[in-house]
């Protein structure tokens, strides 16, 4: 018995699951394996609503009476609205509360519970939304997430978070949930273009630069057929997404309830950068820049080899990630994102950076003139870039 009977800490763990499937054709020939993640519930069949993202309806328009005819085929062992739900892609559906007003009332006319379906099929920003909605409407309702970029299946889609942006804030309203099921299919991926597909690949570059030097390598040494969408693409999605979930499940902190937050490595710049630029910059190309930033200070102060440095500047120039704007000149500005990184999670200032590639360190302080020389040396390549692209 404690000392004190009325003062209580008792520890307890939760158990989840995390579900994650690869498909080549999930609305095709790959239809079981959407099917086998919705579950019956005490032998009734369970609710199901599909949310589509408008810009993969509008690059895919046959992708709504697919979805719809894998409802009729399924009626058997769930209850479905033929009726496939639109919201708007991009960060714009982050950017108005509105949206998650009216997505919850669609949850409620529909009469979901927690043991319901939401599957929502998108890229990043459409899954944070609607995954913001499911996660509070009745505490949380089971959330497949089927992610339409290369972005979200290398990273995002396989996290536990959920957010819109409120104050001109990024992510400032947000919840930690574990999705039901993520599926990975890579057919949805046939109809992005070229510059969205690319970003995909610097959360690939991010995790490899934290946890894995072979995988770096990997990935600079096949920036061309990156480029031309060739078939190690797969293979490198998939290994960057086996990480991030690898992290998620296995690193101890889930929900970051610690001080330190590894895998945003580079994006307390990248979220300022996109909010600077108006959100002109993809995420992807904010977080490159961000990383390029991070791993150059990483060289200036803490010891990274500078032919490191050198290697990843050239592997995120090759993949066209590194793009330049007048908002990497907003210096000032862009310092502000380390005190919105430090308020986001509370506690002391922390930021992931790197003695080596694969050897990540925690750091509290920022040399602001050195950070600045980083940003400078940057800014150089970009334009440099740039001209290049110029001539």
């Amino acid at each position: 018995m404690p000392a004190d009977p009325s003062s209580l800490n008792v520890p307890f763990s939760v158990t989840f699951l995390h579900r994650l499937r690869m498909t080549n054709d999930i609305f095709g020939r790959d239809a079981a394996v959407l099917s086998d993640l919705i579950e019956p519930s005490e032998g009734r069949r369970p609710r199901v609503q599909f949310w589509l993202d408008e810009q993969v309806a509008t690059m895919n328009p046959q992708l709504p009476q697919r979805i719809q005819a894998f409802c009729r085929k399924s009626a058997g062992c769930m209850d479905s609205s033929t009726k496939v739900q639109l919201v708007p892609g991009g960060e714009s559906v982050k950017n108005d509360v509105h949206i998650i007003e009216r997505i919850l009332r669609c949850f409620h006319h529909a009469d979901l519970d927690r043991r319901s379906y939401v599957v929502v099929i998108g890229g990043g920003a459409v899954l944070d939304a609607v995954g913001f909605a499911a996660a509070i409407a009745h505490r949380g309702i089971r959330l497949i997430r089927i992610p339409t970029t290369t972005l979200a299946q290398a990273d995002s889609g396989l996290g536990v978070k959920n957010s819109i942006n409120l104050f001109d804030r990024k992510n400032w309203v947000g919840t930690f949930a574990v999705p039901w099921g993520v599926i990975n299919d890579r057919t949805l991926l046939t109809t992005l273009s070229d510059r969205d597909f690319l970003c995909g690949f610097s959360e690939a570059v991010k995790v490899a630069l934290l946890k894995d030097a072979a995988f770096f390598r990997l990935i600079a040494r096949s920036t061309g057929e990156i480029c031309h969408r060739g078939d190690v693409c797969t293979s490198i999605i998939a290994r960057s997404a086996r990480w991030h979930l690898k992290h998620i499940t296995e690193g101890g902190d889930p929900f970051e309830m610690l001080e330190s937050r590894p895998l945003d490595f580079g994006h307390w710049s990248a979220h300022r950068l996109e909010a600077l630029s108006g959100f002109e910059l993809r995420h992807g190309e904010a977080v490159a820049t961000g990383v390029a930033i991070d791993t150059v200070y990483s060289s200036l102060v803490h010891g990274l080899p500078r032919a490191d440095a050198e290697a990843v500047m050239r592997c995120l120039s090759e993949l066209r990630l590194l793009r330049s704007h007048t908002a990497l000149q907003q210096t000032d500005d862009l310092f502000d994102g380390l005190e919105e990184f430090r308020q986001h999670l509370g506690g002391r200032l922390t930021v992931t950076m790197l003695r080596g590639i694969g050897h990540p360190i925690d750091v509290h302080e920022i040399d602001h003139d050195r950070m600045r020389q980083a940003i400078d040396l940057v800014v150089d390549r970009t334009a440099a870039i740039r001209q290049s692209d110029c001539l």
